[in-house]
């Protein structure tokens, strides 16, 4: 009877179009109670009631942790059940879609140690992506919440599946490495690279997913600006994140990436190379050559080859 009831109340739950959060809002008290089960199929149906009410806007999100379920809800990121964990999982990813105040509930409740324990033992494709996922919009917060990730020791982790897992799990943890570049102090921004998450971001510039490209550009321009700016502080006379991209072969990509269909990623490449390593080569160029659609400095060419830039 229990199992049939809270089935029953998770189809109210959810739809599309979703229904009338007011509607629907009264089923959380109950949601709250259900979670403590010990019944896998109850827990499994309430799990995804939550999910689709916190599957929105910030007030809806915000009514669902006011409703109490979220300490139960991270001691669910433990189940031994994928049926449990995968809903238990993805409203905790919902809920740190919101704000940064509502985010902030979710490491205050302990989650990270949970990700971080999805991301390193053997759990199957989804979940595994699902957990990046959570942890994209978790870096994608203030600067304190970049640090709790760091202090979770998930950054490791994240890189190596950005570095070895299939590409479904690779485009997220992508994004995780990313958000945290723009939004991380200059420290952290080191940190990440001490993690190695250079050659793996260089190595996704071939995907065929353009918005992945443009995530990886981002986040390599976001740790260039932290090379110059080193630089520019007296601490040698090359930007040595640039020097490492190059090694990774980093910028023979991004020089392949000007011939690319995507505009914005086309111009980004250009932008990139003009910022970081076209003043490397300004002693190669001879005087009064004005670039028109790039350069080529390999072999020092005067006339400019239509190509783009080439610091081969």
């Amino acid at each position: 009877m229990l199992r049939n009831a809270t089935w029953t109340l998770s189809n109210f739950c959810r739809g599309k179009p979703q229904p009338n959060f007011e509607q629907v809002k009264p089923a959380l008290p109950a949601l709250q109670r259900l979670i403590h089960s010990q019944d896998e199929e109850v827990l499994t149906d309430a799990c995804w009631a939550l999910s689709y009410l916190s599957d929105g806007t910030n007030d809806k999100i915000q009514a669902v942790i006011d409703s109490g379920v979220f300490p139960r809800l991270v001691e669910l990121l433990m189940h031994p059940s994928a049926s449990v964990l995968i809903p238990a999982l993805r409203t905790v990813g919902n809920i740190v879609t919101g704000d940064d105040l509502q985010t902030q509930c979710v490491i205050d409740n302990q989650a990270l140690p949970c990700l971080l324990n999805l991301l390193t033992t053997n759990h199957k494709k989804s979940i595994k992506k699902e957990a990046c996922w959570t942890i994209s919009n978790i870096t994608a917060g203030n600067r304190e919440q970049i640090q709790a990730v760091i202090n979770a020791n998930i950054i490791g982790p994240l890189v190596h599946l950005l570095q070895t897992a299939e590409f479904d799990i690779k485009k997220e943890a992508a994004w995780a490495i990313s958000n945290a570049t723009s939004g991380g102090t200059h420290d952290q921004i080191k940190y990440l690279v001490a993690q190695g998450c250079i050659k793996p971001l260089c190595d996704l510039l071939v995907c065929p997913d353009p918005r992945i490209v443009t995530v990886c550009l981002e986040g390599l321009e976001n740790i260039l600006k932290v090379g110059e700016a080193e630089k520019n502080l007296g601490a040698g006379d090359v930007n040595v994140y640039a020097q490492m991209i190059d090694d990774a072969e980093g910028l023979d990509k991004i020089e392949n990436l000007q011939s690319h269909d995507n505009t914005e990623i086309y111009e980004k490449a250009v932008k990139m190379l003009e910022s970081y390593w076209l003043e490397e080569e300004d002693d190669a160029m001879p005087s009064g050559d004005n670039p028109q659609n790039g350069f080529n400095f390999g072999n020092q060419q005067p006339s400019v080859p239509s190509g783009g830039f080439n610091f081969g």
